[in-house]
């Protein structure tokens, strides 16, 4: 994080505001929310502030995802679009879902709220939408995993004192 940090202050950081910035790093697949608050705390954007924006920007590609990705992994296999690419990500999201058939709504919450390598908000909706759970649970569920994550990231990049602080 730190490599993308000097990046951003070494150029764009002259014309794009760092809390746009770290939306945008928010939105990314596999750095999301996570990343984005550390960026967040290495470009010095209180807790609070760093809070809303990062988790406004994890949130905003998840309805895309939920709505939209069964539908677009078909069209690029169908006209060889990326179609190794395509296959990795559902053998990705399959191979991380595995145990998930019973209790899919806390499996759901727990696998986007753990901020392990792999997990996420992308990929917990990658997973809600190809196993065709309920949208409005998969939706609640996602949502509650990204404040979880959130907590945790606080605790680990602001400090615990940072959380009252």
């Amino acid at each position: 994080m730190e490599a993308i940090v000097t990046w951003y202050e070494s150029g764009i950081g002259a014309w794009l505001p760092k809390e746009v910035f770290c939306f945008l790093v928010s939105m990314v697949p596999l750095v999301e929310l996570r990343g984005g608050l550390i960026v967040a705390k290495l470009l010095d954007i209180p807790l609070l502030w760093a809070n809303v924006i990062c988790i406004v920007g994890n949130i905003v590609p998840i309805p895309f995802i939920l709505l939209f990705i069964r539908q677009i992994f078909a069209f690029m296999k169908e006209h060889g679009i990326l179609v190794k690419f395509v296959e990795w990500l559902e053998r990705h999201a399959e191979k991380k879902s595995k145990g998930q058939e019973r209790g899919e709504f806390i499996f759901l919450w727990l696998f986007v709220g753990i901020p392990i390598p792999g997990t996420g908000a992308w990929t917990g909706s990658l997973i809600a939408s190809l196993f065709r759970y309920d949208i409005k649970k998969a939706s609640l569920a996602i949502f509650l995993g990204i404040l979880t994550a959130t907590v945790l990231m606080d605790i680990l990049s602001y400090g615990l004192l940072g959380l009252w602080f």
